[in-house]
């Protein structure tokens, strides 16, 4: 049960570096006149993507694989994990947001301002904040 909990948060861990760090990408994208630095940023944001994709994935069978070792008894008294559940299927949401951001700037369609950039390179944050405070602390 310790490898797959080591094994979940190594996979999060990956994961969120790469959700926090490609909104960067789309911030400095934004900032760019320069038509050569947009494109390799667009390419840097691609690579980036799919790179941290797996670990989603990872992070998710990591996941299912400890509330299946704990038990349905445990995972019905955990009132904490729920919530968190709760705030992890807006994080895959997002995830697939950042998808479709990608494709707009990768396209050179994206209409978004540095400013919406930045807002959503933080509410990842939060989230994560409230997901670790939840999962160490079990006060629901």
């Amino acid at each position: 049960m310790l490898w797959l909990k080591a094994l979940h948060l190594f996979f999060v861990i990956a994961w969120f570096a790469g959700i926090f760090y490609l909104p960067r990408l789309f911030v400095y994208h934004a900032e760019s006149e320069n038509i050569a630095v947009k494109k390799q940023l667009a390419v840097m944001a691609h690579r980036l993507y799919w790179f941290v994709t797996p670990f989603a994935l990872l992070t998710l069978i990591f996941g299912v694989a400890l509330i299946a070792v704990y038990g349905m008894d445990w995972f019905a008294a955990s009132h904490w994990l729920h919530i968190k559940l709760a705030l992890v299927v807006p994080l895959y949401l997002y995830h697939f947001y950042l998808y479709k951001l990608l494709q707009q700037v990768k396209h050179g369609t994206s209409n978004h301002s540095v400013k919406f950039f930045r807002i959503i390179n933080e509410l990842p944050v939060l989230v994560l904040f409230a997901i670790i405070a939840l999962a160490v602390v079990k006060f629901i």
